[in-house]
């Protein structure tokens, strides 16, 4: 299952994941799909975990959605840019709607086997590693999705001890969430290549490394 598969990202990985030929079935959802998942409507999440749990238990599920900035609001520089209609977006795309997809997405796992839980976080959603400020929204978002992403790791352990929740770091990724602040200089990857990245942690990784934050590459980043 892959979530957000109409983002740049998304789509990448839902194209490497289906050529692999490791599943039966792949499935990419997002809101221009049919039928639509909007991770800011659960009825829509439910609906489809509904469909899919006919097919079988999930393998992987991928979560790549994520919000920075639109026509109206654009990454604060200063807490004066503070607004809350904004801040509630970030998080009901980057936090909550993330959260009710493990809700719904998570039961569907087998009790035994692998079994990977994704999610697309972000390198600025560390704590630790914040050193130049701002962006206070996707930041604060991001990192509340790394805390749900650990807490969820923990319960799904319980009954599926084989089961690996991760939140990874896909690096600047060329799309339109990045093409505004692409700097000369900065390392941006073409989203086939950060989608291969990625996988190559999914598949690497192991049920010791469950609730961990990781970058593309597989080095763990800090909380």
């Amino acid at each position: 299952m892959v979530v957000g598969a109409t983002g740049a990202i998304g789509h990448a990985c839902l194209g490497l994941i289906t050529s692999c030929g490791q599943f039966q079935a792949v499935h990419g959802l997002g809101r221009r799909t049919d039928p639509a998942l909007d991770v800011t409507d659960e009825r829509s999440i439910a609906a489809a975990a509904e469909g899919i749990a006919a097919n079988g238990p999930v393998r992987l599920l991928l979560i790549a959605t994520g919000h920075l900035h639109d026509e109206l609001h654009g990454p604060e520089k200063s807490w004066r840019n503070l607004d809350a209609d904004a801040l509630a977006h970030s998080f009901a795309v980057n936090a909550t709607g993330p959260a009710l997809v493990m809700k719904h997405f998570l039961p569907l796992f087998p009790r035994n086997g692998k079994a990977v839980c994704a999610v697309i976080s972000a390198k600025v959603g560390s704590i630790t590693d914040n050193h130049l400020g701002g962006w206070y929204g996707y930041r604060a978002s991001k990192a509340a999705l790394n805390q749900l992403l650990k807490t969820a790791s923990i319960e799904l352990s319980r009954k599926r001890p084989e089961a690996i929740c991760l939140a990874l770091h896909p690096g600047t990724v060329a799309s339109p969430l990045s093409a505004p602040f692409a700097k000369d200089g900065l390392t941006v990857r073409d989203p086939t290549t950060a989608a291969g990245e990625l996988l190559g942690a999914i598949d690497a990784a192991t049920a010791a490394d469950t609730g961990s934050f990781r970058s593309y590459d597989g080095t763990i980043l800090p909380w």
